[in-house]
């Protein structure tokens, strides 16, 4: 899967716009994920993704039909510009190298020059030339200086001719990094203040009196005035979020916009940002503040949008926002994401699943929960301020194992599915047969395994219980409890479908293996649990 995130040269005619984006879903294959007008910059950026071979159709497709409707010789926007399309980047999102990824660039730059006669530059990981790899240098003197600038030799077209069409102007396509289009809002309307600000923490810093870099890596940035706001913005593009994360930059342009008299009062997401991006800054924020990071998923991203002020020009809704949620498979988190009434139901309709194993994931999710809960007590409980940071630990290993187990509640029903479905396939012929009895036993495998898993994070899980019964806040140890009952639960129910599965194996020998790697785990839980609840009655009954 790759992801392209074209920008075009509108960002006011919203029928132009929705013209030029019915040709990318028109295309089979193909994800539409974010549409993101800007009224002042005239400019949209669209972001979709898909296989490579069609993702490069729709953004041929795309750059056609902008090529139509968009009129460059009239068009005017606070953002740099070059052509109706103006740049056309390529990024690899699973399955497939950068090198393949410039390969596919190369193809969609050929084909844009040959088809439609329109000038064609590579950049980034599609560029050879060093000279001509950077966006910006690419795209300096903007359309209205193209027209010369074509014309000089170390700056002929990648492809296509060395005329600047008037119409559609040129095409940057390339391949890159995931690159976050990021705007931190200030409470000025000065662009030359926006653009000091730029100046301090862009990479490139200042050239002029002396040159001087700037004090984040990864970095570019420029400060406009955005009319339709009514305020100065510094618009930034951060290409390695690894180097320089969002919280990072919005902390620095918080620190120089202050100290030249100007303060932050919030920032503004252009198309879509991963979701570590926002979980990182969730749990800084939240460091900062001395509270455990043992939170939700759904928790740390509310923390980063308030924190960071994402919802200030706008309502800022994650699963529109996040790429990840916007290319999840919804139907493998169907049983997670029911209410508590509609699964219980579920669970006790007709249907053989849920059943016992996604049961035993679910309780063994609820037993760290409450160990987690006990952690995050601990870590905000007045007078223990010193020992937040050792229950935040705790807390933070508990969420990551109920976030696991809570997963492992649909994989469990998914695994029994595919057993069904192995059961159904033909088997008119031997080699029908054989291919059926090989999927059969290839699922009944994978049954087996993933309530063996169930009975693993379960029993991980006991570990930060135990610790919570003896060091955590004494007001919850019988939450601590109840938090071992289920996972001791959990592995003991899970336990039941790893030999029942197992029994189905062909393979005895593997059978045998799974079946002692969860007696092992059983025997051990129960042990465990037994010094929990000991524990548990001891602060209970001090005496």
């Amino acid at each position: 899967m790759i992801e392209c995130v074209p920008n075009f040269s509108e960002g006011q005619n919203l029928h132009v716009i929705k013209q030029i984006t019915d040709e990318i879903e028109k295309t089979e294959g193909v994800h539409l994920l974010n549409v993101d007008p800007g009224k002042d910059t005239n400019r949209t950026v669209v972001t979709f993704a898909g296989t490579p071979e069609a993702v490069c159709e729709a953004a041929f497709l795309a750059i056609k039909k902008a090529s139509e409707l968009i009129d460059m010789s009239r068009h005017q926007g606070k953002h740099p510009r070059m052509g109706a399309t103006d740049v056309c980047p390529l990024i690899p999102v699973s399955g497939i190298s950068m090198e393949e990824t410039a390969e596919f660039a190369k193809k969609l730059g050929k084909r844009v020059a040959t088809e439609l006669g329109i000038p064609v530059y590579l950049y980034e990981h599609a560029q050879t030339n060093p000279a001509r790899s950077n966006l910006s240098v690419i795209r300096a003197g903007e359309y209205e200086g193209f027209f010369k600038k074509i014309k000089q030799a170390e700056w002929k077209p990648d492809f296509g001719p060395a005329e600047f069409p008037v119409r559609s102007g040129a095409t940057v396509i390339g391949a890159r990094e995931f690159l976050v289009a990021y705007n931190i809002n200030l409470n000025t309307t000065s662009v030359r203040r926006a653009n000091a600000v730029a100046f301090d923490v862009r990479e490139a810093g200042r050239m002029k009196p002396t040159p001087m870099p700037g004090t984040l890596k990864c970095v570019k940035a420029i400060g406009w005035y955005i009319e339709e706001y009514g305020i100065a913005q510094l618009s930034m593009n951060l290409t390695n979020t690894s180097i320089t994360p969002v919280h990072i930059a919005f902390e620095e342009v918080c620190k120089k916009a202050n100290e030249r008299g100007m303060r932050v009062t919030g920032s503004e997401l252009v198309g879509l940002i991963p979701l570590q991006s926002l979980l990182d800054a969730g749990i800084y924020f939240l460091k900062k503040q001395q509270r455990s990071i043992g939170v939700s998923e759904k928790e740390l991203i509310k923390i980063a949008i308030k924190s960071l002020g994402l919802s200030e020009l706008g309502s800022f809704k994650p699963e529109e926002r996040i790429l990840e949620y916007l290319l999840q498979d919804k139907s493998r988190s169907r049983l997670v994401n029911m209410t508590l009434e509609n699964f219980v139901n579920e669970t006790a309709s007709e249907s053989p699943a849920p059943g016992g194993g996604s049961i035993s994931a679910y309780i063994g999710a609820l037993g760290i929960a409450l160990g987690t809960m006990v952690a995050n007590l601990s870590a905000h409980k007045p007078g223990w301020d010193e020992r937040w940071e050792e229950f935040s630990n705790w807390a933070e290993k508990g969420q990551k194992l109920q976030s696991a187990l809570l997963k492992l509640v649909d994989e469990d029903t998914l695994a029994f599915n595919k057993i069904m479905a192995a059961f159904g396939l033909p088997k008119t012929s031997e080699d029908e047969v054989r291919y059926r009895n090989q999927v059969i036993q290839d699922a009944t495998r994978y049954a087996t395994e993933v309530p063996l898993k169930v009975m693993e994070l379960s029993f991980q899980a006991m570990p930060i219980i135990k610790a919570m019964a003896e060091t955590g806040n004494p007001n919850s140890v019988t939450d601590a409890g109840v938090g071992a009952l289920c996972a001791r639960s959990a592995v003991i129910g899970a336990y039941l479908n790893v030999k029942v599965n197992a029994g189905s194996l062909t393979d005895k020998s593997v059978a045998v293996s799974l079946i002692n790697k969860g007696a092992a785990i059983e025997m051990n839980a129960k042990l465990l649990e037994h010094e929990i609840l000991e524990t548990v009655n001891k602060r209970l009954n001090p005496s």
